[in-house]
């Protein structure tokens, strides 16, 4: 059983695909931790040749699924100190701070990913065009 199948935008999302083709690669390197190659995107889809990038901006409005994605990240550690350890309000300014600085090139990578799959959806018909 495939958790993540083609054809669902989690898999897009999570394996860094075209949201319309789920062949080609979106970003250049595999990692989200190779800092200097942490944003550089394929101009268009290997696959299916759809432009990644619409218009000037598009990706602005990633900074909107950035802020959301890191409320969240930043909202789940607080609990989790709270819940599990006995921390002073020090210690969990410092944690938080440690897990949104470790956190950031995932989060940025995926807010960029997440953006493009709102406004792309899936067409199976798509892959394979140019092979």
């Amino acid at each position: 059983m495939n958790i993540l199948p083609k054809g669902s935008k989690l898999y897009s999302i999570f394996k860094y695909k075209c949201p319309r083709c789920h062949q080609g690669d979106v970003f250049k390197s595999k990692s989200s931790y190779n800092l200097p190659k942490m944003f550089d995107m394929h101009e268009q889809c290997s696959n299916c040749e759809l432009r990644y990038e619409f218009e000037p901006g598009f990706f602005y409005g990633a900074m909107y699924v950035s802020y959301g994605l890191t409320v969240a990240l930043g909202v789940a550690t607080y609990v989790l100190m709270q819940m599990f350890f006995e921390a002073s309000v020090a210690q969990i300014i410092l944690v938080l701070i440690a897990v949104l600085i470790v956190g950031s090139p995932l989060v940025l990578r995926l807010s960029r990913i997440i953006w493009m799959n709102l406004f792309i959806k899936y067409e199976p018909e798509k892959r394979g065009v140019n092979k």
